[in-house]
């Protein structure tokens, strides 16, 4: 079985460089790249399409001409009061949050945000639901859901940032009969 991963498109909040606001939308740039992901999404096969609930992925899944289930479980990361602002103008405007989430990413709970390891806990409940029901998916989401599940391909979080999610990005986790799961696809884009 095959668990298949598009991440959205480049979104306005991408090009200014900031952690996305759950209202950005896609760009022109964007939706163009989801329409050339759309020529490779076109020749897979799976059974459902589930779509994280925040609208750049809905937006996503519009374009690429499907219709999906909303799956809370598989929104970005929530950064909480870091969100709409860069890296820098976090270290800026809260040094010592900063510090200790340089120090403990995976741990970090973001000022009322979420952990990475938080939302790992609740993506990879997800995936598992998946892999028991033996479906294969294609999900339309998020770079850090998408760092998130391949990491739990390793069933280690320390990889998180070891992985390179373009904008429409397509990945694909394979799951054999014995439940071995390995990565088919990562970071595939159509140019």
């Amino acid at each position: 079985m095959d668990i298949i991963l598009v991440r959205h498109g480049q979104t306005q909040d991408n090009v200014k460089g900031i952690f996305s606001t759950k209202e950005t939308i896609l760009t022109d740039e964007g939706k163009e790249q989801i329409r050339r992901t759309k020529t490779f999404v076109d020749t897979l096969s799976f059974d459902k399409v589930y779509v994280s609930p925040l609208y750049r992925a809905i937006q996503t899944m519009e374009i690429l001409g499907l219709d999906g289930k909303r799956e809370e479980r598989i929104k970005e990361v929530d950064f909480g009061l870091f969100e709409g602002n860069t890296y820098e103008q976090i270290k800026d405007k809260f040094p010592e949050e900063a510090k200790i989430w340089d120090e403990d990413y995976i741990n970090f709970v973001t000022p009322r945000g979420e952990s990475i390891k938080m939302a790992y806990e609740r993506v990879t409940s997800f995936l598992e639901e998946i892999l028991n029901k033996g479906e294969d998916a294609l999900l339309v989401c998020h770079a850090g859901v998408i760092r998130i599940a391949l990491s739990w391909v390793f069933d280690n979080l320390d990889y998180y940032f070891k992985f390179r999610v373009e904008n429409g990005s397509v990945n694909v986790i394979s799951i054999d009969e014995s439940g071995f799961k390995y990565i088919e696809k990562a970071n595939y884009t159509v140019k």
